[in-house]
């Protein structure tokens, strides 16, 4: 068996940054037997100096789900129902139901786009991912801000855990809008989906509310290995900047090369694209893959059950999966 292409969880290809690993490498000793700092201030400092908000305006937790999963507690649950899309990050659904948090799901459109008039309705919240995922569609900032003025009394969460490969990040607009929670992750664009690093950008009054839920349940989210990681990785724009440009000169020809192959491929700003083939099952052509120890990503629901979700690997993994869907498709 060769050795196995796995393109299904949108891991980032390329290693992390050399001084992000360095920097863990030094707390391989004794510091690691007191508590971590529990404020996280090194980190949510760097991260405030690159979006010119507060350090008190950023809040750090173990990878971004636990950020959304202490979002949907502390701001989410209200008696009006929360809005999200009908395709979109599935723990969504999950922590509403484990939170008793009613929702309503908004379908995307027939090209599988997000529809901001669609949002115009009684809710309690909203959250959307920007860009979508699976789809990998984005929305352009005006779309953003024209959701979050309609709403101005609600909390309006946008989950960026792939903007940095092609959208265009929410932030700025926190300073204006008090209803504005942004998202964001260390996972992906930089490499560092093994520390569970994940972050959100507010006003204060929804940090504290953040805060607070945290300190319920854990003062010390991050260990200080992850907090030296990140701070360094974050750091390290220069290696950031070159990672994220091969993945999107590898997601562009990818996406070439699979329209040439006959699929229909959605416009992506991730680092996946969402495609199908309009003569052969999702179902089917991912087992043929796997078949040949290539993994990619089904969804086995109505909607969307023909598509396959491709993570963006290597050039030569990328390469490798052309050529078994030209063998597959003969």
């Amino acid at each position: 068996m060769p050795d196995v292409v796995k393109l299904n969880t949108n891991e980032n290809p390329y290693g992390p940054s050399p001084g992000a690993l360095a920097a863990i490498s030094e707390q391989l000793n004794d510091t690691l037997r007191p508590y971590p700092e529990p404020t996280a201030l090194r980190l949510r400092t760097a991260i405030a100096q690159s979006h010119s908000v507060d350090p008190n305006e950023v809040f750090v937790g173990n990878g971004s789900d636990e950020v959304l999963a202490r979002t949907f507690q502390a701001l989410l649950n209200h008696d009006l129902p929360l809005l999200f899309p009908d395709i979109t990050y599935s723990f969504y659904r999950t922590h509403c139901r484990l939170y008793g948090i009613r929702f309503n799901e908004v379908p995307l459109d027939e090209d599988f786009q997000v529809r901001i008039g669609d949002y115009g309705q009684l809710c309690g919240a909203i959250i959307l991912p920007n860009p979508n995922a699976p789809t990998g569609i984005a929305l352009p900032p005006a779309e953003i801000e024209a959701l979050i003025g309609e709403h101005p009394d609600k909390v309006v969460v946008i989950d960026e855990a792939y903007v940095d490969f092609g959208g265009t990040s929410a932030v700025p607009l926190v300073r204006k809008h008090e209803n504005l929670l942004v998202i964001q992750t260390f996972s992906k664009s930089r490499s560092l989906a093994g520390l569970r690093i994940g972050f959100a950008i507010g006003q204060r009054p929804l940090i504290e509310a953040l805060e607070r839920v945290k300190d319920s349940f854990n003062s010390y989210p991050l260990d200080r290995l992850a907090l030296a990681g990140a701070v360094a990785a974050w750091e390290d724009r220069g290696w950031f900047e070159r990672d994220r440009d091969l993945i999107i000169a590898t997601r562009h020809n990818l996406a070439a090369a699979l329209r040439g192959l006959g699929f229909d491929v959605l416009p992506s700003s991730a680092n996946f694209l969402f495609v199908r083939h309009p003569h052969r099952s999702g179902a089917d052509l991912s087992a043929q893959l796997r078949s040949r120890a290539i993994l990619v990503r089904h969804f086995p629901t109505e909607r969307i059950r023909d598509f396959l979700r491709i993570s963006i690997g290597t050039d030569a993994e990328c390469d490798r999966l052309v050529r078994a869907l030209k063998e597959i498709l003969g």
